[in-house]
């Protein structure tokens, strides 16, 4: 189900990509990462067309969406966990919400099981073991804020965990916007 996501989510990028919104992203021996900023009409419209209440696709656009690829190029196990991502702006850490923070904000709002099941789906997983050459992704969602935005991941790698650590620094995020 997270490769077919994937697939939708590279589809969308194809199809919604402007000069606004183009990935760029960090690329190492081992990893590759693509972050697409998204812009609140492009999700918007997305949720929209899967029928999302009103009130969902309310609070939704007020949030910054990056939708993230991430291709393991080695040869070993890279082990992703979103945990291990920092997020900042204007050197100070900015939150991310844990995928969990969201679905109980929907089901508290007594929102449509279809569409929670649809956001749920959108999202990167928490945590997720990457084989070699394989390709996944999601949205990661942060607080709306203007200017550049930082990451710093860390990667386990080998069956175990016991391998060698990988850690990708970004500072070139960003909150898409709207265009007029």
């Amino acid at each position: 189900m997270i490769r077919r996501m994937y697939h939708l989510l590279t589809i969308l990028a194809a199809v919604t990509a402007n000069a606004a919104t183009q990935p760029t992203g960090v690329s190492t021996e081992q990893i590759e990462i693509h972050f697409v900023p998204r812009s609140p009409n492009q999700m918007m419209s997305f949720y929209e067309a899967r029928g999302f209440p009103a009130e969902m696709i309310d609070i939704l656009s007020k949030q910054c969406f990056i939708t993230v690829g991430i291709h393991n190029k080695s040869k070993a196990v890279i082990w992703h966990d979103l945990a291990n991502w920092q997020f900042s702006h204007n050197g100070k850490p900015l939150r991310r919400e844990h995928r969990n923070y969201w679905l109980d904000k929907w089901r508290n709002m007594n929102m449509p099981l279809a569409s929670i099941s649809t956001f749920r789906w959108t999202l990167i997983p928490e945590t997720l073991d990457y084989l070699p050459d394989e390709k996944e992704g999601g949205n990661i969602i942060l607080p709306r804020v203007e200017g550049t935005l930082s990451v710093s991941a860390r990667f386990a790698t080998g069956d175990d965990r016991n391998g060698d650590v990988i850690t990708i620094n970004y500072d070139k995020l960003y909150c898409a916007e709207n265009q007029e």
